[in-house]
């Protein structure tokens, strides 16, 4: 929380200076989003169960090219993205490259439910597009927004298993570092004053680079191992509140 805070300042104190020095066709603003989470993997064995509650906030810039037309972009943290899948294989070792807890976690049962929380940092880039700019209640729409996550933790629980349920297992090796997503949103905007705003949006994310490393193995019959070659992505759905000033 202490790094929250601090990075929270040090936003408002850096956009404070640069809305100063680019009022008009740039503007700058801070954001914070409750989030809904999930996974899918491609793999109708490995089954999406239920969604993580999460949050994020940052830093939010505008650069204005047409009356109506905007690059968007930002910087930002996202905590407990991620979600629950259900094994449907016989047995499965679906985080080989962590070190467990516990030696027995490698390899998991038919119906173990793995839970993933990640938190990342994460850079959009994107088009917004804006009618009624300059009236009391403007309305946007972002389409569309490619955003770049940077994966800084990675967490994973167990649970469904007769001796093997655990929880905060660091699983950051079988997690990729850098994974992409596209995303669309709209809402509306409030003026307050001549510069200083409140956005109220919905957004979706969903990613299309690879979430795991595919290290992980799965027996597909008695005896029978085989490389899991499914594509885990999250979809996330937010909720935005924002203010620019």
């Amino acid at each position: 929380m202490k790094k929250i805070a601090l990075f929270a300042l040090f936003s408002l104190a850096f956009l404070s200076s640069l809305c100063a020095q680019y009022a008009g066709t740039v503007r700058f603003g801070v954001q914070g989003s409750p989030t809904w989470s999930w996974i899918n993997t491609g793999d109708k064995r490995l089954e999406s169960l239920g969604v993580n509650w999460g949050a994020r906030v940052g830093a939010m810039g505008e650069y204005y090219f047409a009356d109506n037309y905007a690059i968007v972009s930002g910087i930002g943290f996202g905590f407990n993205q991620g979600g629950t899948y259900q094994n449907g294989y016989s047995r499965g070792v679906f985080w080989p490259s962590s070190t467990l807890s516990q030696p027995g976690l490698d390899t998991l049962p038919l119906n173990a439910k793995l839970q993933y929380h990640i938190t990342s940092v994460e850079v959009p880039l994107g088009l917004k597009m804006k009618a009624g700019k300059g009236d009391p209640i403007s309305y946007y729409a972002e389409i569309p927004v490619l955003t770049f996550g940077f994966v800084n933790k990675a967490t994973g629980d167990v649970r469904g298993t007769n001796n093997q349920n655990t929880a905060d297992e660091d699983i950051r090796e079988d997690v990729n570092g850098l994974v992409m997503s596209w995303g669309l949103g709209g809402g509306i905007e409030y003026a307050l004053g001549e510069r200083t705003s409140l956005t109220f949006g919905l957004s979706y994310q969903q990613q299309f680079s690879d979430l795991t490393n595919d290290a992980s193995m799965v027996e597909k019959s008695a005896g029978n191992w085989a490389k899991n070659e499914s594509k885990s992505a999250l979809g996330i759905l937010s909720l935005r509140a924002g203010l620019f000033f």
